[in-house]
Formats: structure tokens, C-alpha cells, sequence
């Protein structure tokens, strides 16, 4: 069985839930819940309040929204860490 396609959706994080969760504002208008990816955990990316991200969903079902990728907002340089 061949695996699908993820349905990506770009967004701004509104709000910081517990549990690696966060509230995200999707460029299309709706809101919704997202969870921290694995990797994203792995190498303990910080998301704060403000953040682009990319959104990644099963085609299969809208129940587990997974947190990918996270832009550099612009007035944070690429090379300075975030504490």
C-alpha cells in the first residue's frame, strides 16, 4: 500500500498550549490545534507565539494536525538562539 500524500497548510501560531500543542491561525482563516512534529521535538525547536509554520494533514482524516516546519520570523536572525 503506497503512502499519501500530506496536505500541507501554511499558518501563524496564535497561542502556546500545553503538552507541545499550539493554536494556529491558517492563511485560509480557520483555526485550528496542531501538535509538535517529531523532529521538531528531537532537536527541541522552540515555537513561540508569532511563528510561521507549515502544517502537514492525512488525507485520510482532519482528527491529527502535525506542526513540520518552522520559519525564522523576521526579526530574529538565523543564527541567534532562541532561549
Amino acid at each position: 500500500m503506497a503512502k499519501e500524500e500530506l496536505i500541507q497548510f501554511e499558518g501563524l501560531v496564535t497561542e502556546i498550549l500545553p503538552d507541545a500543542r499550539y493554536r494556529v491561525q491558517l492563511d485560509a482563516g480557520h483555526e485550528i490545534v496542531a501538535y509538535t512534529a517529531g523532529k521538531m521535538k528531537k532537536n527541541r525547536i522552540k515555537t513561540l507565539a508569532g511563528d510561521r509554520v507549515t502544517i502537514e494533514m492525512s488525507p485520510y482524516g482532519r482528527s491529527a494536525w502535525c506542526t513540520a516546519a518552522w520559519s525564522v520570523p523576521a526579526q530574529v536572525s538565523a543564527g541567534s538562539p532562541r532561549f
